[in-house]
């Protein structure tokens, strides 16, 4: 039997971390790629779709990604490119407020089709999933895994610093919606995204027509699942105390999808429908791993937190 990967497709930054407008920490980000870290460290098999620049960033974006045992063979370096930067300014409840810098000529995506087989999980989301420069490569790529009976978990992470575009990007979120098999988005990204801060409004109006499951982040507020046959459950969050909550919601899937792997839960399971002790298992692995990466200026989980 094949052993079960994970492909993620999205942007590599490097994030430097401020507190009281002071540097305090440098690491390789981005959102897909945090999650991806956190489960190569957990010893699942993953593999990055993606694009930097040729510069002193870029290549050691590439080699953190090959050190934590990820096949970076399908990250593009551009030589004429500058790798993107993200400052991430903490405050006091150490959640964090951007600022982007970007000096690629272009978004030019160019990779070979990995190997994608039954039951493997595409991780995708934030702004590369539905960047119009890109659209066509990565819609190509998500609908041919659809076609090879991958599981596409789609993580919506819609920031305010698009709201001017999304009526323009909507098109692309709904084709999003319609291939995935779980969306994930936090209470945030859908105020900014569709006007909606109500979990049962959002999903029936928004979200069951093309997905029928929804998880549904809220910070330090319970976790809300909607599912189909009605299902809808709440997960409390634990009181935690926080260093930076950079990576929480990339390492919540993360602990997600690390679950669906040990747990075996097999695309065709998905579309049977999942029982109340499964969901709470996945939901439960995320929160962990969530909880993890709060507490550390990382953005993703210790080589040693799975022992």
């Amino acid at each position: 039997m094949t052993e079960r990967k994970v492909i993620g497709i999205g942007e590599t930054v490097f994030d430097i971390i401020f507190k009281n407008t002071q540097p305090i920490s440098a690491v390789p980000g981005g959102s897909t790629f945090n999650a991806l870290i956190s489960l190569a460290r957990a010893g699942i098999s993953a593999t990055f779709i993606s694009e930097t620049g040729n510069d002193r960033i870029g290549q050691h974006i590439v080699h953190f990604l090959r050190e934590n045992n990820i096949n970076a063979d399908n990250v593009s370096m551009f030589e004429d490119s500058k790798s993107p930067l993200s400052l991430a300014f903490l405050n006091e409840e150490n959640d964090a407020e951007y600022v982007f810098y970007k000096d690629h000529p272009n978004d030019r995506l160019r990779f070979t089709m990995p190997e994608v087989n039954s039951d493997d999980i595409i991780l995708f989301g934030s702004y590369y999933a539905i960047n119009t420069v890109i659209r066509q490569q990565v819609k190509a790529f998500l609908d041919y895994a659809k076609t090879q009976g991958a599981i596409l978990y789609y993580d919506v992470n819609f920031r305010s610093s698009h709201s001017h575009e999304k009526d323009r990007l909507m098109p692309a979120v709904r084709e999003n919606f319609a291939l995935a098999d779980v969306i994930r988005g936090s209470r945030e990204d859908f105020a900014i995204l569709l006007d909606k801060n109500n979990c049962d409004a959002l999903y029936h109006e928004d979200i069951s027509d093309y997905c029928p499951r929804l998880i549904y982040t809220q910070g330090a507020d319970p976790v809300e699942l909607r599912a189909e046959g009605g299902l809808q459950m709440r997960f409390p969050v634990s009181p935690t105390e926080t260093v930076s909550t950079i990576g929480a919601g990339d390492s919540f899937n993360a602990g997600f999808i690390y679950a669906m792997i040990k747990q075996n839960i097999t695309r065709e399971q998905l579309n049977e429908g999942l029982n109340e002790t499964q969901w709470t298992t996945l939901i439960n692995s995320a929160q962990l791993f969530s909880k993890a990466v709060c507490q550390t200026y990382d953005n993703y989980i210790s080589k040693d937190f799975i022992t």
